[in-house]
């Protein structure tokens, strides 16, 4: 048998519950970082891709419930509680926001971003014995985060240079 033939309702509902964790703690983080990049071309370019992680997160939602997996709202508001708590971090500016921010920043979306798409492989993996589980979806929201990732690490990578270049 398949591992992902099958799966146990219990442990679905947690994983689910932990990736809507991550899901609002990204978009917490996305929201912000463009915010803090208004009027730039970071700014822009993070227009479509935080819009796209607003609605990857209600894709979540929606899969959830499709699969009858509550949702735990105290796990969406530790995400969000989280995000805010990671702001808190020394930058090495004490009332400024650093040049160095934006590329930590970033990486961490960087990260989300890859989390989500693992977690989009799962289910997509789990679609094969699961009706309630719509494969091409779960394709298209798998091609989305690359592309997410791929805008993300263009600038990820520009920004490191400009920030932590020597010139």
């Amino acid at each position: 048998m398949h591992p992902f033939t099958s799966s146990r309702p219990d442990l679905l509902a947690i994983y689910l519950n932990d990736h809507l964790t991550g899901a609002t703690a990204g978009l917490e983080r996305a929201r912000h970082l463009q915010r803090t990049a208004e009027g730039s071309e970071l700014g822009t370019a993070l227009g479509p891709v935080v819009a796209e992680i607003a609605e990857d997160r209600e894709s979540l939602l929606e899969i959830m419930r499709d699969l009858g997996v509550p949702v735990r709202r105290y796990r969406a508001g530790v995400g969000w509680a989280a995000e805010k708590a990671g702001r808190l971090k020394g930058n090495g500016r004490l009332l400024r926001r650093s040049p160095l921010s934006s590329v930590l920043e970033l990486e961490a979306l960087r990260l989300g971003v890859e989390g989500k798409a693992a977690g989009w492989q799962t289910l997509r993996r789990l679609a094969a014995g699961d009706p309630r589980l719509d494969a091409r979806r779960l394709d298209d929201l798998l091609e989305r985060a690359r592309r997410q990732r791929d805008v993300i690490e263009e600038w990820r990578i520009r920004r490191a240079g400009q920030v932590l270049r020597q010139e």
